[in-house]
């Protein structure tokens, strides 16, 4: 072969391997902001008004819908896992002592419903989870924040390795940033994504430890009486409805009034208490409890990239057809 020749074969191989990346790129665009304009153009403004209508006829909802970000993305994907049912070979990560007390997952389903009857087929739960999140903060008073979609669902349950990404309330401070970190969230993010404990509340079981069978001397002894009559027992019942409010004074706004109490030693959980003593996050919860509006700002920031950890896209996972179960292979 001459070296003409040889040129053009060379030029030739180059020209179809920027092709296929280009391909590749331009069937795989990742997240992007209005993923569903043509597809599904009223995607966003439906989980909207479905989250405005939950939340009129059962407020809680607010609730799980910011945890459920939490809980699922934390989990090394945001792909709905965390919406899964068991079956007989996995365990649903909704079934995990991590996951104690999470409910309203049958809302999650009515939103898909809705999508599904304006677009069959398009819209993924990951995407609903994420946004109905959003949606929900908004409920309760919190920032609007931009959100990029694309994401698709995974088709197994993560519950055998949850403990090992999700951040638990009774681990070090240490460990909780270095779980955090592992994802991209800074010490500043940690702090204003834990601010979510401003609404809400702690199931008794969460926190006896610090009431019985001696009272943490850390807690404000004022705040104590409040706790001990929430939690009567040292060992409550898990299905009995025993809980303390995360906010006596706006328990239902999502604002900055959460960092004023850690920092009056009303924490609920150790990782409230810790996180207004430790060295490295003090500084961040005193500027906080002063100012709503950088709270808001490092909310924003760090629920942005949660909501975009390790996502599937393009044409890896799938679209549920409902959200608790995996699509059946044929």
């Amino acid at each position: 072969m001459g070296s003409r020749a040889l040129f053009f074969f060379f030029a030739l191989l180059s020209l179809s391997a920027v092709l296929c990346i280009a391909e590749s790129n331009e069937e795989d665009p990742g997240l992007v902001m209005n993923f569903y304009s043509d597809s599904c153009p009223q995607a966003e403004e439906i989980v909207r008004e479905q989250v405005k209508l939950l939340y009129k006829r059962h407020k809680n909802t607010a609730f799980s819908w910011l945890r459920n970000i939490f809980h699922d993305c934390a989990v090394q994907s945001c792909d709905a896992s965390l919406l899964l049912d068991s079956t007989r070979r996995s365990l649903s990560e909704k079934e995990m002592d991590r996951s104690f007390g999470m409910r309203n997952f049958r809302y999650i389903e009515e939103i898909k419903e809705a999508l599904e009857r304006e677009c069959p087929g398009v819209v993924s739960c990951s995407d609903i989870l994420v946004l109905s999140a959003r949606e929900g903060v908004v409920r309760l008073g919190g920032p609007f924040i931009p959100l990029k979609t694309g994401r698709r669902d995974g088709r197994r349950s993560r519950a055998e390795i949850l403990e090992e990404y999700l951040p638990d309330h009774n681990e070090s401070m240490s460990t909780v940033l270095e779980k955090f970190s592992a994802m991209g969230i800074d010490t500043p993010g940690v702090v204003a994504l834990l601010g979510a404990h401003s609404v809400g509340r702690t199931h008794c079981v969460k926190l006896v430890h610090r009431l019985y069978p001696e009272v943490d001397p850390a807690l404000n002894p004022d705040h104590v009486p409040h706790m001990l009559k929430k939690c009567p027992d040292a060992i409550p019942d898990p299905k009995a409805v025993q809980y303390v409010r995360n906010d006596r004074g706006t328990p239902m706004i999502f604002d900055n009034n959460y960092y004023r109490n850690i920092l009056d030693n009303k924490g609920l959980m150790m990782v409230d208490h810790q996180l207004a003593t430790d060295k490295r996050t003090k500084p961040y919860v005193k500027k906080m409890a002063k100012s709503q509006d950088y709270f808001f700002k490092e909310f924003t920031r760090a629920f942005t990239i949660l909501s975009e950890n390790n996502p599937l896209t393009g044409d890896k996972g799938e679209i549920r057809q409902q959200c608790n179960v995996a699509n059946k292979l044929h």
